[in-house]
């Protein structure tokens, strides 16, 4: 084999411009084909880093009517539907899939309901436990967090991000400032910030509700404050933080099913606890993209082909132009699987070398797409691998027909002919 390999290379090296022309067909489908692999998988990356965001792998679980998150700033609390207690947060945190569980109840809108001085704050107001920042990634920056003396002792106490800092305190060090939340005092002792950069992609108003909400940032306080602002209790929103992206869907599922079993409400309320399956929506997406990237990949593989009926047709040429050297072989006592094997070898290397040039021309290709569209691009290593292996197979099936025909030559007439 490894003097089959050498007499290939040897042929192929005598031969460069007719063996760099057989290639062409190989090198191109292997190219386009790589570049569109890498698209796709850039692409589908994309969307899912879109939709899930950095990597921390929080599924939200809250109550909804229909289709439609339940807002209790405009509709009265439901019945039936109970405050979910520690109990419940703990086994939901003991989901297979989840790490940890935080409740918290929010308020989007809060015109006229924040205030520090005269300045009005319009963010976003949040009842936390002591899990939330963990679960959501958030780390203190400046200040402290929440300790359970602040909870215990109901402390009016809260903490800001950094949207909110700016927008209440532009220019300010607002630790130990004082706002005023439903007319009560409470104390900054904490600013914090996101650990990961990621901003996620806003093209739709869904898009942004769901991760913008509002530019001025988010007021935290904690859990034990809430009936400050509420005046009542009020259904928790459920976050949940996945061990991995893909355990995001079944997590969800799994929790609002926990949160479910304790509802009394009546059955014709279409109110129930529902995930938020990011996931889902980001598969969708990506079979949507899929479906249009594969047909581009068959039509790519056209050219491999076209690239295959070309090495049949130079390994012909081949076997003609050497027919007084099989036959001198066979005079000797070559074998039939002796020549088989020598043709076959020298077809599968030429399209293997066609294979790797391929494939390093589709990652530049892949390259300069994504500098000039700005699209993502990710190299696929089994692709890669199955390109080249595939290329030698084309060798091999196409290479076949001249092979047989070497190795069915009959010595005399091939040592005969001129």
């Amino acid at each position: 084999m490894i003097e089959n390999i050498g007499l290939s290379i040897q042929g192929i090296w005598n031969h460069k411009l007719r063996s760099l022309l057989t290639m062409l067909g190989i090198i191109i489908g292997i190219a386009s084909i790589i570049a569109i692999v890498s698209t796709i998988k850039g692409t589908n990356e994309q969307i899912k880093q879109q939709l899930i965001g950095a990597g921390n792998n929080v599924v939200t679980v809250q109550l909804s009517q229909g289709d439609s998150p339940f807002e209790m700033q405009y509709t009265a609390k439901p019945d039936g539907v109970p405050v979910i207690s520690e109990d419940t947060r703990t086994r939901l945190a003991q989901v297979d899939g989840a790490v940890d569980a935080s409740l918290y109840t929010q308020r989007t809108y809060v015109d006229g309901l924040i205030y520090c001085g005269n300045t009005g704050f319009s963010g976003t107001l949040r009842g936390i436990d002591s899990h939330y920042f963990g679960v959501n990634g958030y780390n203190v920056y400046l200040g402290r967090g929440f300790s359970q003396q602040d909870y215990d002792s109901y402390k009016k106490v809260a903490i800001l991000d950094q949207s909110a800092a700016g927008s209440i305190f532009p220019g300010q060090n607002p630790l130990g400032k004082v706002i005023e939340i439903k007319q009560e005092p409470f104390t900054i002792i904490g600013v914090v910030a996101l650990s990961s950069t990621y901003e996620p992609k806003v093209e739709t108003l869904e898009d942004y509700y769901t991760y913008v909400g509002n530019d001025s940032g988010a007021v935290y306080i904690p859990s034990a404050q809430w009936p400050l602002v509420a005046q009542f209790d009020e259904p928790q929103i459920v976050d949940i933080q996945a061990a991995t992206t893909d355990d995001m869907t079944v997590v969800g599922k799994d929790a609002a099913e926990i949160i479910n079993a304790n509802l009394t409400v009546k059955q014709d309320s279409n109110i129930a606890y529902k995930s938020n399956d990011v996931l889902e929506r980001a598969r969708n997406l990506q079979q949507l993209a899929n479906a249009t990237n594969q047909q581009l990949v068959w039509i790519a593989s056209i050219s491999l082909l076209v690239g295959g009926i070309g090495v049949m047709n130079i390994m012909l040429v081949t076997v003609t132009e050497r027919t007084r050297e099989i036959g001198l072989k066979k005079a000797i006592g070559a074998r039939r699987s002796r020549i088989l094997w020598q043709f076959l070898t020298e077809a599968a290397v030429l399209t293997s070398l066609g294979g790797i040039i391929g494939v390093l021309t589709g990652i530049g290709l892949a390259q300069i797409v994504s500098r000039v569209s700005g699209s993502p691009t990710a190299i696929s290593v089994p692709a890669t691998a199955l390109a080249v292996v595939f290329s030698m197979l084309i060798g091999i099936v196409f290479g076949l027909m001249p092979a047989v025909k070497a190795a069915n030559l009959n010595p005399i007439e091939a040592l005969r002919r001129e």
